[in-house]
């Protein structure tokens, strides 16, 4: 789905930059252009992003701990 459509920057786009580091929105919207023009998405984008970033923090490998 189109989150910006002035950019055309699409929820798959927003999720695929934050599963390879991409760790600010302001670091999304300089990479992306999302939210840079209108600003009407922010919220959204804002939204899956965060959602992105926690979803990844969740898929880390979980280590046993030390005995």
């Amino acid at each position: 789905m189109y989150v910006c459509v002035c950019n055309a920057v699409t929820d798959r786009t927003i999720r695929e930059a934050a599963g390879t580091g991409v760790h600010t929105f302001a670091e999304l919207s300089r990479r992306t252009g999302c939210a840079d023009c209108c600003g009407s998405c922010e919220d959204l984008a804002r939204e899956i992003f965060d959602d992105a970033l926690r979803s990844r923090v969740l898929d880390l490998p979980q280590f046993a701990a030390a005995a």
